[in-house]
């Protein structure tokens, strides 16, 4: 599904809040920034990822992002432990997300504590893109992606 430019995937959940989209699986759900949110942040400069095995609260850091016009967290959708991430493909393209955010542009792949009880929040489907429309109008964003 697309709206102004921006793509919604039908298959991913998103934290439609923090902006950020979820991936599942088995046992471990892929964590990724929304079209939405590369768009906001621009061309990203630098990624500084917090390390494999941290435990993570849902809404605290997983990542910082950094862009030309914007220095801010990467938040968790729900608490979770770090599993994976995505540094070495971002240290040979910093605009991975910029360019793909659904797939290459991944960032960090992690294990849910408490997805039960944290979880609720999450959208897909008609529901995910009903609610980006809202916030895409309210904001007046028209998505982009980086080229080169």
């Amino acid at each position: 599904m697309i709206y102004r430019g921006c793509q919604f995937p039908e298959h991913l959940y998103y934290d439609v809040e923090r902006d950020v989209w979820v991936r599942f699986e088995g046992e471990i759900a892929v964590l990724g920034m929304t079209d939405v949110a590369q768009t906001r942040c621009g061309k990203l400069a630098a990624i500084n990822f917090r390390p494999v095995g941290k435990k993570v609260s849902q809404g605290k850091p997983l990542a910082t992002i950094e862009s030309a016009k914007w220095v801010g967290p990467f938040p968790a959708p729900f608490s979770c432990e770090i599993v994976e991430t995505n540094e070495a493909g971002f240290a040979e393209d910093i605009l991975l997300a910029n360019k793909d955010p659904y797939a290459t542009g991944w960032l960090v792949k992690v294990r849910p504590l408490d997805l039960d009880g944290e979880g609720s929040h999450l959208v897909t489907g008609e529901e995910a893109f009903h609610k980006y429309k809202q916030k895409i109008e309210a904001l007046k964003i028209n998505c982009f992606r980086c080229v080169g």
